[in-house]
């Protein structure tokens, strides 16, 4: 059978927060960088630009904010579910977040995942810095993660799941497209569209 690769994208898809959101409420900017992330969500700013000037925001949080934010984070319905039937299938599943991999990293060795890529903050003396180091996981950052995956593990059938502007060029270049809670500029392109917050449908359509 063709080896099947399963690629999501992160905040409020795998799961259910936005994780710059999070980093804002600590440092007391939430109202501002969620404006922001709205924006960017909707394809009218650039998204590494827009990241730039969310991460500006947090210089000076305390690293530690990062363990209190993996705290509250809540694993999407299904996803358990989701990685195990794919394991099952001889397949595998990967992640790839325009968020931080201080987040993604632990909940991914976690959840089992295969891959995972995202954005990492700099940290200098326990603080942030309010910057990224190395290139900005953009949308075709994501697209490169997808078909890189895709070659070094064989497999011929793959599928990628977003909601937001920065999903499109991966999920253009999947063969199965399924939009998740989506944005309207995915819910115009994508070839299923999942009703609700949960996964579990997914399951039924692999």
């Amino acid at each position: 059978m063709p080896r099947l690769l399963v690629v999501l994208d992160v905040d409020s898809t795998l799961i259910g927060e936005e994780v710059v959101d999070l980093l804002a409420d600590a440092a007391g900017v939430g109202d501002e960088v969620a404006s922001i992330t709205a924006a960017a969500m909707r394809g009218e700013l650039d998204f590494a630009g827009s990241l730039t000037r969310r991460v500006a925001l947090l210089e000076g949080l305390p690293e530690q904010v990062l363990d209190e934010v993996r705290g509250r984070i809540t694993v999407t319905d299904g996803v358990p579910e989701l990685v195990a039937a794919v394991h099952a299938g001889g397949g595998a599943i990967g992640a790839v977040s325009g968020g931080f991999r201080q987040v993604l990293d632990p909940l991914a060795a976690e959840l089992g995942l295969d891959r995972r890529h995202a954005n990492d903050l700099e940290v200098v003396d326990g603080r942030l810095t309010g910057r990224v180091l190395g290139r900005i996981v953009d949308a075709e950052v994501k697209r490169e993660r997808l078909l890189a995956w895709a070659a070094e593990l064989g497999a011929t059938r793959t599928v990628a799941v977003g909601d937001g502007a920065n999903d499109l060029l991966m999920m253009s270049a999947a063969g199965l497209s399924v939009g998740f809670d989506a944005k309207p500029a995915v819910r115009a392109v994508a070839d299923v569209c999942l009703p609700g917050r949960s996964l579990r449908p997914l399951l039924r359509l692999l």
